[in-house]
């Protein structure tokens, strides 16, 4: 076990690297040349379908033609998509809203598909408030019942797994869920929350992902960093703010993290591994003093592409559908103050960013539809749900 006390850093290291990304665009590090940047509307049938107040994630109900959407104040809304018609989803966990914090992520079960709303397990991420003035990721489960098709609820609602420790400031929760391929586990993404150290400290949970059971206890089979809870829940750590996870088409783990001025990275997760964060990384703190670059011979697990300028990335999915046929495989990742959904290409264990669709806004989240459209969330209040199909 690494052990370090935790080390507070000024506001001015500490700015959201959504907040601080540039607009002009270089891929670096391993991800090389881009294949083109060009106008969305030039690739996509772009559809307005709503909007909404800060949404966070967006998930098909599995079976369904229904979207479920959170909003960072602690709405979950339902869409469906098929008949253009919302409806209202109570029950939500209160949440403590602010900065980047709130409801945050949702998933669902591909095994509880069916065609109707009927009674499921729902999973929901969002920050939770602790003693005096500090606060952190919180994940909890409970049944999605929709008795009319009109409305439905969350019944028995309860929390399976809380970030250690609960830390001041509202920044860098992360809290992307993910169910392994055999759904037998929850992958959580559990931000550095801004405090950079506690990364390398694998006596807590900031910076890490864990591997949970669907019951929130640490999964058998965890490469055991440290003797005890939470310790033996870590599947990798060295993290900064992961705001994607996903399964590529051989089922291994990729994510995609914020990286400080410069240094956003692709990582393919691997049981066990470092990635570096905040000792190494390709970018540099705000305040403009230098962080090491990642080395061959530095002892952490590399990138597979890392961006300086960054792409502050809001979200990912790797393309299953087939519509975008020529995508399958590919991952796609809506930009924040890129303002632009990037593809990137996987070979192996390399990436390469493909090209990237520039659109009028900052882009929070992406869902796959059941018919392979793709549909993204911008991120402000009065956002625009966008369904996109091939042009």
């Amino acid at each position: 076990m690494i052990a370090k006390p935790f080390a507070l850093f000024s506001p001015a290291l500490l700015a959201a690297a959504s907040c601080s990304a540039q607009s002009n665009v270089d891929s670096a590090s391993n991800g090389d040349a881009l294949s083109g940047t060009m106008d969305a509307d030039e690739v996509f049938v772009i559809e307005e379908r709503g909007t909404y107040d800060e949404p966070w994630a967006a998930a098909f109900v599995p079976g369904t033609e229904v979207l479920v959407i959170t909003t960072k104040p602690g709405q979950l809304i339902g869409y469906d998509t098929a008949a253009d018609r919302e409806f209202t989803i109570s029950g939500a966990p209160q949440v403590d809203y602010g900065g980047q914090g709130g409801l945050g992520d949702i998933a669902f079960l591909q095994s509880e598909a069916a065609d109707t709303l009927a009674s499921r397990t729902i999973f929901l991420s969002f920050a939770e408030a602790g003693q005096g003035d500090t606060r952190g990721a919180a994940v909890g489960k409970g049944q999605m019942v929709c008795d009319d098709q009109r409305s439905c609820e969350i019944r028995d609602f309860e929390v399976i797994w809380r970030q250690t420790p609960k830390v001041t400031g509202r920044g860098h929760f992360s809290h992307r869920l993910l169910f392994s391929p055999d759904e037998r586990y929850l992958y959580v993404a559990s931000g550095d929350r801004q405090k950079l150290e506690p990364a390398q400290d694998t006596s807590n949970t900031l910076g890490t992902i864990v591997r949970l059971n669907l019951d929130g206890s640490a999964a058998e089979g965890n490469p055991e960093v440290g003797d005890d809870t939470p310790s033996n829940e870590i599947w990798s750590y060295g993290h900064r703010n992961i705001l994607g996870m996903d399964w590529d088409e051989q089922g291994r783990l990729w994510e995609v993290e914020h990286g400080p001025a410069g240094g956003d990275e692709l990582n393919l997760v691997k049981k066990g591994a470092n990635y570096g964060w905040p000792t190494r990384s390709n970018g540099d703190h705000y305040n403009g003093d230098p962080i090491t670059d990642h080395s061959a011979d530095d002892g952490f697990t590399k990138p597979a592409v890392s961006w300086s300028p960054v792409i502050a990335p809001g979200d990912m999915l790797f393309y299953r559908g087939d519509l975008f046929s020529a995508w399958q495989g590919d991952a796609l990742m809506p930009g924040l103050k890129t303002q632009a959904l990037i593809r990137v290409e996987i070979d192996g264990e390399n990436a390469r960013e493909a090209a990237r669709y520039e659109f009028d806004d900052r882009l929070r989240a992406i869902a796959e539809g059941p018919d392979g459209a793709l549909w993204i969330l911008e991120d402000r209040e009065g956002a625009s749900l966008l369904k996109l199909t091939p042009k």
